[in-house]
């Protein structure tokens, strides 16, 4: 089945607070949440000048399934299931049963949901990806099991409070966020 059919098969079975999973061909994973109505919610591209989309293109070219990340700086988006930028070869599918974890009420995601959107944020491989965003929206907590060498089902306690300060401000410490310039923030795990 093409990319495009994998998308219309989802389209017409996705419920709202599914896990969406863009498997890429290189042995890692692309996450979102479908929306409704054919929309995905995921990390995207941040907004950006002419001289970054221009960095942008070159290490796209350079590096076709993974220089966004390189930048760095994203954005959470809604956008059409298929227009997702995936590199060819990808497989797209609900990916529900990854995660150990029971479902937050639709109510619940819906807020998380509604809070994240268009909200920029910097890409960290190990405490604030793509997975972590699309598990804090479905089950209330971060949590990436493609990490090599990481406890499975295990919550990035990093990225839920980043997540958390934004969606229910009122609810923190007030305190400052645990942030490091270490690019793998090993040390909060």
């Amino acid at each position: 089945m093409d990319y495009q059919e994998q998308v219309e098969e989802i389209i017409t079975t996705a419920k709202f607070g599914d896990l969406i999973e863009f498997a890429y061909p290189i042995g890692y994973s692309h996450w979102g949440v479908y929306d409704q109505d054919g929309y995905v919610i995921h990390f995207a591209v941040a907004d950006e000048k002419q001289l970054m989309n221009n960095i942008r293109t070159y290490l796209q070219k350079m590096f076709p399934v993974c220089g966004d990340l390189l930048i760095g700086q994203t954005r959470i988006r809604r956008v059409p299931l298929g227009e997702v930028n995936v590199p060819n070869g990808v497989h797209v599918c609900i990916g529900n049963t990854t995660h150990d974890f029971t479902p937050s009420a639709p109510e619940q995601m819906r807020g998380r949901c509604d809070a994240l959107v268009d909200q920029d944020f910097p890409y960290k491989l190990f405490t604030l990806n793509c997975e972590h965003f699309a598990t804090f929206i479905r089950y209330g907590k971060a949590v990436c099991n493609q990490l090599p060498g990481r406890t499975k089902n295990k919550e990035c306690e990093v990225a839920t409070e980043v997540f958390k300060n934004i969606v229910s401000p009122e609810g923190t410490d007030g305190g400052p966020l645990r942030e490091t310039s270490d690019f793998f923030n090993s040390r909060v795990w």
